[in-house]
């Protein structure tokens, strides 16, 4: 029985599953979806190590992405005549490390590059959003943790620049880890986030909520003031381990709390084509979550760290790199998915 706050009887090792027919779909429950032992003995062409890195976005139809299937050719995101009417979406895994952040940054930032005004919620007590866009958590006066636990204190008040166009942040640092405590005695604890959230609603296009890697309190409460969840997911087998608690969760936030939240998305990160661990682990990923993994995926490459370094995202700090280019073609992907619809 998986807790809605956490915690689990189930085994660490998933069940092996058959391989599913083409097509068909594969159920997800509390268990994850596994391939039987003959997939994980699938041969692949060794690549050749001398030859240059590949770049992650390919624009040809029916060439052929890293998850196996056709890229499709994407359009450029609609141009908008008038903000407003944003869509909640949280970047969640309970898993630490898969990439949260680092897609919350830069897809918000190509997001704006497209003209969307996007407003970046950094949930997470290590204040690792904040810090990626150059914040001190130390130097700030009011964080995300005033809007939840103060009722005077206002959305305006607490939203700073990003430093870039068209994007704003809802700073956090280490205050938030105390309401998960303050919360618990609460009336209408889940619906704290989702109250504090309506005014910006009607004044962004997207807010993307960074959430902290476990499933408590504070990620309930993300999830129930959402319209959708993308799932970074490292392209590593034990990232594949919690996937069905994270699934259990968000089918529990859907029948109980927020009957209209989706799942928009799986994102492969931190992807390296030339092993074959990473590609079978991704061709598993594909054949438990079918259409709803993303066709980008996101590789690994040194520049991410580089422009958390120097506090902006990848898109403003290495312009024409892969990384920038696949979170643009990232952009675009959600656009078409929940954005332009």
């Amino acid at each position: 029985m998986v807790g809605f706050y956490g915690g689990s009887s189930a085994p660490d090792m998933p069940p092996r599953m058959p391989i599913p027919a083409p097509g068909s779909d594969v159920p997800l429950g509390t268990e994850e979806a596994a391939v039987s032992e003959d997939a994980m003995t699938l041969q692949f062409p060794l690549p050749d190590r001398n030859a240059p890195e590949a770049v992650s976005v390919q624009t040809q139809t029916g060439e052929m992405g890293p998850t196996g299937r056709p890229m499709p050719v994407l359009p450029d995101p609609r141009p908008v005549t008038a903000h407003g009417h944003a869509r909640v979406i949280s970047m969640c895994n309970q898993k630490g490390g898969v990439g949260k952040t680092t897609t919350t940054i830069n897809l918000g930032a190509a997001l704006a590059e497209y003209g969307r005004k996007v407003l970046l919620v950094d949930f997470d007590p290590q204040g690792s959003l904040s810090v990626g866009l150059g914040l001190n958590p130390h130097e700030m006066e009011s964080t995300v943790y005033n809007l939840l636990m103060d009722p005077e204190a206002t959305l305006d008040e607490v939203v700073v620049p990003s430093g870039v166009p068209g994007m704003d942040l809802l700073p956090s640092n280490i205050d938030l880890s105390a309401a998960e405590v303050q919360l618990v005695h609460e009336v209408a604890r889940e619906q704290t986030l989702q109250r504090v959230l309506a005014p910006a609603i009607e004044e962004y296009d997207v807010i993307l909520i960074d959430c902290q890697p476990s499933l408590g309190l504070l990620t309930v409460n993300a999830l129930t003031a959402s319209d959708g969840v993308i799932v970074p997911l490292e392209c590593e087998y034990f990232a594949l381990r919690g996937v069905a608690l994270l699934k259990a969760t968000i089918d529990k936030v859907k029948q109980r709390l927020n009957p209209g939240l989706e799942v928009d998305g799986v994102l492969g990160t931190m992807y390296d084509g030339r092993t074959l661990h990473g590609r079978e682990v991704l061709e598993r990923l594909v054949q438990a979550w079918g259409d709803k993994v993303f066709h980008t995926v996101i590789r690994r490459t040194v520049k991410f760290s580089d422009s958390t370094v120097a506090g902006e995202p990848i898109t403003s700090y290495a312009s024409g790199s892969s990384g920038a280019e696949a979170y643009r073609q990232l952009a675009k992907e959600v656009a078409v998915r929940c954005l332009d619809v």
